[in-house]
C-alpha cells in the first residue's frame, strides 16, 4: 500500500459517518432485492439477517450478494434498522435459494422468506437464573434440606426446579437455603433443546445383506464429496438400520444432519427408534411444534448446536452451520410436494441442496419414484438393493378378489371372502387392517327422489359427508354445514342417500359383522389432530385395537407386531383419473399399504378388492415382480416423453370471473414462443374449475428433456397480457397433480 493510499484509508475510517449501500432481500414477491443504506458502525456482510423499513412497516430481510452499489446516494436511501446477533447465511445457503427461486420461477424473497421463518430464533436466547452454593450451614438442618446439601458442590450451577426435583424437596427449601445466604444467584446458558446424539450409543446389530449396504453407504459418506445414493428395499428389509449407520459416521465427522420424513408429525416410532441408537431424539421441525420449540430448534441449528433434524419438506430450508449428509425416506412420496407460494419438490431440491454443498444424499424407499429407478440406471445415483426383509420376517402373500365373482352384499363393500379373513385373524389374536384411501363416510350426497346432489357452493366439488361429526364438508377449501335431513331442492324427507364408501362407512359395516372388534379408524380429519393420530398408532402397536381401518396415513413406515393381514377395500380407486403418473402412484401405495402385515415374522396375507384382476398393477402387485412393472412403466414414460424423459410445466389461471380467467389463459397460449421441442396445451378448464369461489383454466408446456423450461415461461409470461384485477397466476414446474 502506497503512503497515499495509507493515508486515504485512514481517512476513511476516522469519517463514521460514512455509509455504504447493501442489497437486502425481503420477503415479498418482488424480482429481486432493494437497496438499503449502512448506518455508520453497523456491520453487515452478505448474508446477514437483519430488519428494514419497507413502507410503513419493518420486516426482515437478507443482505445479498451483489457488491458496493453505486447507483444510489446513501443518503437518500432508507437505513437498515437492525442487524441481528445471528450467524449470516452461508455463501452455499444463499445460491440454494438463488438457484430454488430460478428453477421455479419463484420471487427470490419467497424463498429466503422460507429460511428465516422463525424471527424470534434470531436473537440469542436470554440467560436462564441460576443458583450456586457459596458454602455455610442453615440455621437449622431438616432432612429436606440436608439432601438438597448433599447434592450441590462447589462452582456447581443449579436451577433452583432442577435442584429441587434432583433433591426430591420443593422449590421452597431451596428458597428458604437461599435467603440465608448459602446460595448465590448466577446466570445459565439456556438448556439445549435436545441432546447430542451419540453414533456410538448402541452400535447396529445388522447382518447379512443389510450389513454390507449400510458399510457401502457409510464408505461414500467416509469419503466426502458430493454421491446421490437410492436404497431400494422392501418394506421391513432394515433400510432406517442402513441409513443409520451412514448418520452415525457423519456425526463422527463433526457435520449435521436432515431428514426428511413425509409425515414427521405421525411419526414417532422412527423418533424412538432413532433414540434407541444414538442415546438421543433428533430436533423435529415441522407444523405441529410449538413457535418456542420452533424457535430453539432454528437457532440450534444455526449455531450447530442441534446435529440432527428429522422433519418435514420445509425442513430443507433451515440454514445448518454444516449439514454433511441428508436422508430422504420415503423419497416417492407426493407429500414432498408443496404446492403453496413457492411451488417445490423436496426430493429434488434436497438433491440439488447437496449438490451445491458438496456433500452425500441417501434417497430411501421401498417403492421408488420413475425418476429415481432411471437415474440409478444411468448411473447418476449409487444404487443399493435390498429385495428380502431382514431377520425371520416374510413377504406377506398378496391375493386378487374378483369382485365380479365375489361381489359384497347389498348396501355393503367389503367381500364375503374379504371378511372370512378377517374373522380369522381376530380370532387367532391378530390384527387386520381395511385400507381405503377415501376419507369421511360417503363422497356423495344425493336426494333419492329429486336427483339433488350436494355441491360446495364455492368449489366444483361434491361435499363429502362426515357422520361421525355429523357433517358435509368440502375437501378443496373446507366449508362445511350440518348435515341436512330433508333436501334442500324437494323438501323431501329421510330420502338422502349417501354413494359410494369412506372409511367411516366401512367402519359401520365392520362393526355390524363384527360387534366385539376393538376397532380404531385412523384419518387425518378426526377430532384430536396428531396428538390423536399418535396416541391411537401406539394403541396398534401394543396389540390394544383388532382391526384398524385407515387412509393413506396407516402406509408410511409404521410397524405393527400384530399386524398380519391387510384388505385392500378399493384398490382400483387411484387409477381413475387422467394422472399419467396413476398407475406408478396406485402400485407405491398399494406395495407400501400391503408391506405393513407379518413385518415381525408371523405368516401374512395382503387380499386387495378389484374389479380389474388383469390390470398391469394389480399384476405386478400380487406376483412381486416390481421390476417388470418399473420396466414397462419406463417404457411407456420415453415412448410418451413424460418425465424423466421430457419435461412438463402446469399454468393455472385463476380469477374471480370465468371470462377474466379464459381470457387471460388464452392471451398467455398466444404469447407462447414457437420453440422447437416445447407445446403449449390447452387452455382448457381445470378438472377442478372452481375452487375458493375462483374460476380456473389450466395450460400444460410438455418438452423434451433438454428443453430450456424456464426461458420458455418467462417469455410467455413476460409478453403475455399483465396480471389485472383479480386475476392470478400459478406456475408448477414438475407439476406433480394435474387437478
Amino acid at each position: 500500500m502506497s503512503p497515499d493510499s495509507s493515508s486515504l484509508f485512514g481517512e476513511l475510517l476516522a469519517q463514521p459517518s460514512v455509509q455504504r449501500v447493501v442489497p437486502v432481500l425481503v420477503p415479498l414477491p418482488a424480482p429481486g432485492p432493494y437497496s438499503y443504506a449502512v448506518p455508520a458502525g453497523m456491520h453487515v456482510e452478505p448474508g446477514s439477517v437483519v430488519q428494514v423499513p419497507l413502507g410503513p412497516r419493518q420486516v426482515i430481510g437478507v443482505v445479498w450478494d451483489g457488491g458496493k452499489d453505486d447507483r444510489f446516494d446513501p443518503k437518500k436511501l432508507r437505513p437498515i434498522t437492525l442487524a441481528f446477533d445471528c450467524p449470516a447465511l452461508s455463501a452455499e445457503m444463499r445460491r440454494f435459494i438463488e438457484w430454488v427461486a430460478s428453477y421455479t420461477l419463484s420471487p427470490p424473497g419467497l424463498v429466503a422468506r422460507m429460511v428465516i421463518r422463525a424471527p424470534a430464533a434470531l436473537e440469542p436466547e436470554p440467560m436462564v437464573e441460576g443458583i450456586r452454593y457459596v458454602g455455610g450451614r442453615p440455621e437449622r438442618m431438616t432432612p429436606a434440606r440436608s439432601r438438597v446439601l448433599d447434592l450441590v458442590g462447589d462452582d456447581v450451577p443449579w436451577t433452583r426446579a432442577g435442584l429441587a426435583h434432583a433433591a426430591g424437596v420443593s422449590t421452597s427449601v431451596v428458597d428458604g437455603l437461599t435467603q440465608q445466604g448459602l446460595f448465590e444467584t448466577v446466570f445459565l446458558p439456556p438448556p439445549p433443546v435436545v441432546a447430542r446424539p451419540d453414533p456410538d450409543y448402541a452400535p447396529s446389530r445388522i447382518e447379512g445383506p443389510q450389513k454390507d449396504a449400510a458399510r457401502d453407504i457409510a464408505d461414500l459418506v467416509r469419503n466426502g464429496g458430493f454421491t446421490a445414493s437410492l436404497i431400494d428395499g422392501v418394506t421391513g428389509s432394515g433400510k432406517t438400520e442402513v441409513y443409520f449407520e451412514a448418520i452415525a459416521e457423519t456425526l463422527r465427522q463433526g457435520r449435521q444432519v436432515l431428514i426428511l420424513l413425509p409425515e414427521i408429525a405421525l411419526t414417532s416410532s422412527f423418533l424412538e427408534r432413532f433414540q434407541g441408537r444414538f442415546g438421543a431424539k433428533p430436533g423435529e421441525w415441522h407444523s405441529d411444534l410449538s413457535p418456542r420449540i420452533r424457535e430453539k430448534v432454528w437457532r440450534g441449528i444455526v449455531t450447530g448446536e442441534v446435529q440432527v433434524v428429522a422433519g418435514a419438506r420445509s425442513a430443507l430450508f433451515l440454514p445448518f452451520e454444516n449439514l454433511g449428509l441428508i436422508v430422504v425416506d420415503e423419497e416417492h412420496d407426493p407429500a414432498y410436494k408443496q404446492e403453496d407460494r413457492v411451488f417445490y419438490n423436496a426430493r429434488d431440491m434436497a438433491v440439488v441442496r447437496a449438490r451445491i454443498g458438496d456433500f452425500p444424499i441417501v434417497l430411501v424407499s421401498a417403492t421408488p419414484s420413475v425418476e429415481s429407478q432411471v437415474n440409478a440406471q444411468a448411473g447418476r445415483y449409487h444404487l443399493v438393493h435390498l429385495p428380502t426383509r431382514y431377520g425371520e420376517a416374510a413377504l406377506p402373500d398378496l391375493h386378487l378378489i374378483d369382485m365380479r365373482k365375489h361381489p359384497p352384499e347389498r348396501g355393503g363393500f367389503l367381500s364375503p371372502l374379504l371378511l372370512r379373513a378377517v374373522g380369522k385373524t381376530i380370532e387367532r389374536g391378530e390384527q387386520a387392517l381395511l385400507f381405503l384411501n377415501r376419507r369421511g363416510y360417503a363422497p356423495l350426497t344425493l336426494c333419492r327422489v329429486c336427483g339433488h346432489r350436494f355441491q360446495c357452493p364455492q368449489c366444483s366439488s361434491w361435499l363429502v359427508e362426515h357422520r361421525f361429526r355429523n357433517q358435509i364438508q368440502c375437501h378443496q377449501c373446507g366449508h362445511s354445514e350440518p348435515t341436512p335431513e330433508a333436501c334442500p331442492e324437494c323438501g323431501t324427507l329421510d330420502h338422502l342417500v349417501a354413494c359410494g364408501p369412506g372409511v367411516e362407512r366401512i367402519a359401520e359395516e365392520v362393526e355390524r359383522h363384527f360387534p366385539d372388534a376393538r376397532t380404531i379408524v385412523m384419518s387425518s380429519d378426526l377430532l384430536g389432530g396428531v396428538k390423536r393420530l399418535r396416541l391411537e398408532l401406539e394403541a396398534i402397536t401394543r396389540g390394544d385395537a383388532d382391526i384398524v381401518i385407515g387412509t393413506q396415513l396407516v402406509a408410511k413406515g409404521h410397524n405393527f407386531p400384530l399386524m398380519t393381514l391387510v384388505g385392500i377395500v378399493d384398490a382400483d380407486l387411484g387409477l381413475a383419473n387422467g394422472d399419467p403418473r396413476a398407475a406408478e402412484r396406485t402400485f407405491q401405495l398399494l406395495s407400501q399399504v400391503t408391506g405393513r402385515a407379518g413385518r415381525t415374522g408371523l405368516k401374512s396375507h395382503g387380499l386387495l378388492q378389484t374389479y380389474q384382476p388383469q390390470h398391469p398393477v394389480m399384476q405386478a402387485i400380487i406376483s412381486g415382480d416390481a421390476g417388470a412393472f418399473y420396466e414397462r412403466e419406463i417404457i411407456e414414460r420415453e415412448r410418451a416423453i413424460l418425465p424423466p424423459f421430457g419435461r412438463l410445466a402446469s399454468i393455472i389461471v385463476s380469477a374471480e370471473s370465468r371470462a377474466d380467467a379464459e381470457v387471460h389463459a388464452r392471451g398467455l397460449r398466444a404469447a407462447a414462443p414457437h420453440v422447437s421441442g416445447i407445446a403449449v396445451l390447452g387452455p382448457a378448464e381445470a378438472p377442478l374449475a372452481l375452487v375458493r369461489g375462483r374460476h380456473r383454466f389450466r395450460l400444460l408446456v410438455h418438452g423434451r428433456r433438454n428443453s430450456d423450461m424456464q426461458a420458455f415461461l418467462k417469455t410467455m409470461v413476460t409478453q403475455g397480457p399483465k396480471v389485472r384485477g383479480s386475476v392470478h397466476v400459478q406456475i408448477d414446474v414438475d407439476p406433480q397433480s394435474f387437478l
